[in-house]
């Protein structure tokens, strides 16, 4: 029983974090503090509450000081700062400041960083959305560890209970009577039967707790979706993580997820993503309608037939971003259809793309080189993904284009499908929620990541980003040349 009790106490105290990557939590955020260029690196605390992991790089060294705290993105909250938590600087990395904070509570969250330095103070906002996702399970030598001592008390409780109706009447010189002994015996039979009744009435207790709790816990969403008239996908989006977010201390939540209150993010209320399994060849990043509140369709262009896994990027007015997950059969028949309507807008994609370790061809003779260092991938550490696009002359190129406002997209998903990650030249986080972020903590607008422009692109495009699990990944990289968005497609082993 006191496993069961501690086993539970774990269960309500160690909840994960996730956000709307799939199986990637941690958040790479590439950004300026006024003339401060700053990397910025969280990794969500196991415990709501719990301490979140930060880390500050500074591309120069000019940063005397950094200090960070943590605000909710809407809500009371946003507008009741804590003090200041200061970041620690690395004794052997004079540009890398660590610190801690904590996360009190599941929603939308963001890291204020403030610097100080040679020119001046300055301050960065990062968005740290932050849920409970599952449990963390006792470790089994902890746990019979615990019952043994368990069992020990409440044998020592029921002897204890014995004793003192059989021993403590008696002179030290005496034996304790047949009566005595009797009623000893007797006591200790109620106090057993006492102890048991309390050890189930209380494991009952828990357990209605620890259902209550699993009912705040999120749940990654699985969308239904259906193909009609052999090429017009239709979505309809899940909200089953809605009750969890619904009320607080008795009022309903600022940042109650709902689907009525997408926002835009570049340009677009949701991305769509098509990866044929289990060769990852057709690879399509698509930018479906919305036909109300939750439901979406897109006429896709010529998708050849397989089983596909579906990646729906969708973010809230409260800055909280979602993927919602699924999968869909295409059959041949329909695909003959498909090949009719043709890539456009910021539509892209392939239905057989060219895999490289170090290079991707890419069409007109040109290539896409990825810079990549020769040691070896391994989880928890922040990457820079550089990639250089080359003409068939091996030259740089110089018809690159702004891809929906920034240099280029990248897609991190891994062979099986269980990790999933949307990239961008800025990081990991959703870029309305960036901007959001940067923002008076009001959560009202409902154009959000319009401006996130990064300069002209040029030959080459990187994006911050760090493997949260070992296996074998296939990593998409999106820019546009000479009008047409093209796809380069890399293979990577992660230790």
């Amino acid at each position: 029983m006191m496993r069961n009790r501690l086993l539970l106490t774990v269960l309500l105290l160690l909840p994960l974090t996730a956000f709307a990557h799939v199986g990637s939590p941690d958040i790479y955020y590439d950004g300026q503090a006024g003339q401060y260029h700053l990397l910025v690196t969280i990794r969500p605390p196991a415990v709501i509450p719990g301490i979140a992991e930060i880390q500050v790089r500074s591309a120069s060294n000019d940063v005397a000081q950094i200090e960070i705290l943590p605000l909710r993105m809407v809500g009371p909250g946003a507008k009741l700062a804590p003090k200041p938590d200061t970041a620690e600087r690395s004794t052997g990395d004079p540009q890398l400041f660590n610190g801690h904070l904590w996360i009190m509570d599941r929603g939308s969250w963001k890291v204020q960083v403030n610097v100080n330095g040679q020119h001046g103070k300055a301050e960065l906002a990062v968005p740290v959305p932050a849920v409970s996702t599952t449990s963390a399970k006792m470790q089994k030598t902890l746990g019979l560890l615990l019952s043994v001592l368990g069992l020990l008390l409440v044998a020592g409780f029921v002897g204890i209970v014995g004793a003192a109706n059989r021993d403590a009447k008696v002179d030290p010189e005496n034996d304790p009577t047949p009566a005595q002994r009797r009623r000893g015996l007797i006591s200790m039979g109620v106090a057993a039967v006492l102890m048991i009744g309390v050890l189930v009435f209380a494991n009952w207790w828990w357990g209605l707790e620890a259902s209550a709790n699993a009912k705040l816990s999120y749940r990654l969403p699985h969308l239904q979706s259906s193909l009609e008239a052999g090429s017009t996908l239709q979505l309809h989006l899940k909200n089953p993580n809605e009750a969890a977010f619904l009320t607080q201390f008795g009022m309903e939540r600022a940042d109650r997820l709902r689907l009525d209150d997408l926002v835009t993010d570049h340009g677009h209320l949701m991305h769509l993503f098509l990866v044929r399994m289990p060769d990852m060849k057709s690879f399509w990043h698509l930018h479906p309608s919305e036909l109300k509140a939750g439901d979406f369709s897109e006429d896709l262009p010529g998708v050849p037939a397989g089983h596909y896994r579906i990646y729906a990027d969708i973010v809230h007015k409260t800055g909280f971003p979602e993927t919602e997950v699924g999968e869909i059969d295409l059959p041949g028949t329909a695909a003959k259809s498909l090949a009719v309507k043709p890539l456009n807008n910021d539509d892209s994609g392939g239905a057989d793309l060219s895999t490289g370790e170090k290079v991707s061809q890419l069409s007109g003779g040109y290539r896409m080189v990825w810079e990549r260092d020769p040691a070896p991938l391994k989880t928890k550490q922040p990457i820079w993904f550089r990639f250089r696009i080359e003409d068939k002359n091996g030259n740089p190129a110089t018809d690159l284009e702004s891809y929906m406002g920034m240099a280029g997209h990248a897609a991190f998903i891994r062979d099986d499908g269980e990790v999933f990650a949307h990239v961008h030249p800025a990081g990991s986080v959703s870029m309305a929620a960036a901007e959001m972020a940067q923002e008076p903590s009001t959560g009202s607008s409902t154009s959000m990541g319009m401006n996130m422009n990064h300069g002209a692109p040029s030959a080459e495009v990187s994006f911050p980003y760090g493997f949260s699990q070992s296996g074998d990944y296939h990593i998409y990289v999106q820019v546009k040349r000479a009008g047409q968005v093209e796809t380069g497609v890399f293979v990577a082993h992660v230790e």
